[in-house]
């Protein structure tokens, strides 16, 4: 579990475009850790939404870039009161290419920063701490690209020897990448005086190709930043393979819109699940469970969980899965 003491409240501050995890991951598991978490972006106001960029490896000599979720602002730029906030969360991406020119937003750094407040800024968000001048002297990391603009604003730069590291100087914590999002958020929650513990629990993701991008890697990262130990795995697949996911949202349409999400890269070997050794079992929507409903070895391993009474947390389209193991009948285990 975690604990961020007395009730805390953060910022986000989001942009058109930023990154589609490093938006809603940490939004997420912040709510789901009991810290309020006001969304807002400058021109827009509560209820209105910011569009999101997937960005992914996709072996070229740079990050691809998609479109993502519309992310749903849920506080006003306009009406914010800076010093009842405890800490700032700065997702990545292109918006900060923008909001770096904002002189709201760097006042609003600026001011956070001088108070002493702990700043969370991952990969492309760093450009906003170089432009309100809040990293002169200060270690910090970033996407490897954003180098210059740090090194330039005089900051002291740490070279990310992977793309999940995360470094801390005082009340600024930055990261590479939303790779690094168990410990980026691990470490803002602490910096709100927070405390977490839970890392003697193991649970296993019953992935597939298609399932809903938010409803794997929301949950996935932060049962992660609790210090769980979290297994991804999907039939035919091993460790190190990738399932690409699916982005569904509601525009307008008689039905949810689909398009391409992240790849989402699996940690263990299917044929090598033994369910003895997990406390429990999560299992992602999408179009995924579709065809694993008809997986026999998956409809066991979802009878396995059942029968041995362990929690199986099921979202959105998993529930087809649930269905097809005959588990949602009222029975008596």
């Amino acid at each position: 579990m975690a604990k961020a003491g007395a009730q805390k409240t953060v910022l986000l501050l989001c942009g058109d475009y930023m990154e589609d995890y490093e938006a809603m991951v940490p939004f997420q598991a912040l709510l789901a850790y009991g810290v309020s978490v006001h969304a807002v972006c400058p021109g827009k106001k509560a209820g209105e939404f910011c569009r999101t960029a997937i960005h992914d490896d996709s072996g070229h000599q740079t990050y691809s870039e998609s479109r993502g979720h519309n992310f749903t602002l849920n506080a006003t730029f306009d009406e914010i009161e800076f010093s009842k906030y405890d800490g700032l969360v700065i997702p990545g991406g292109r918006a900060p290419e923008y909001l770096a020119m904002d002189s709201s937003v760097l006042n609003l750094v600026s001011k956070l920063s001088s108070s002493g407040k702990p700043i969370a800024s991952i990969c492309h968000g760093q450009l906003i701490l170089a432009a309100a001048d809040v990293v002169k002297g200060r270690k910090c990391t970033a996407y490897p690209p954003v180098r210059p603009v740090l090194i330039d604003a005089g900051a002291s730069w740490v070279e990310p020897k992977t793309m999940a590291d995360c470094v801390v100087d005082g009340n600024i914590i930055t990261g590479a990448t939303y790779a690094g999002h168990p410990e980026f958020i691990s470490l803002f929650v602490k910096a709100l005086n927070g405390t977490i513990t839970g890392a003697d629990k193991k649970i296993l993701f019953l992935c597939g190709d298609y399932m809903e991008d938010y409803e794997v890697t929301v949950p996935f990262q932060s049962l992660q930043a609790l210090g769980c130990h979290v297994d991804a795995v999907c039939p035919k697949k091993k460790a190190g393979d990738t399932c690409p996911t699916a982005v569904h949202d509601f525009e307008g349409d008689q039905t949810y819109s689909e398009k391409p999400g992240h790849n989402f890269t699996l940690t263990s070997n299917f044929d090598d699940v033994d369910t003895s050794k997990y406390d429990a079992l999560v299992i992602p929507g999408g179009r995924a469970p579709e065809y694993l409903a008809l997986n026999g070895k998956v409809v066991g391993i979802v009878k396995e969980f059942m029968e041995s009474r362990k929690p199986v947390a099921s979202i959105c389209h998993g529930q087809q899965i649930l269905a097809a193991a005959d588990v949602l009948k009222v029975k008596k285990y």
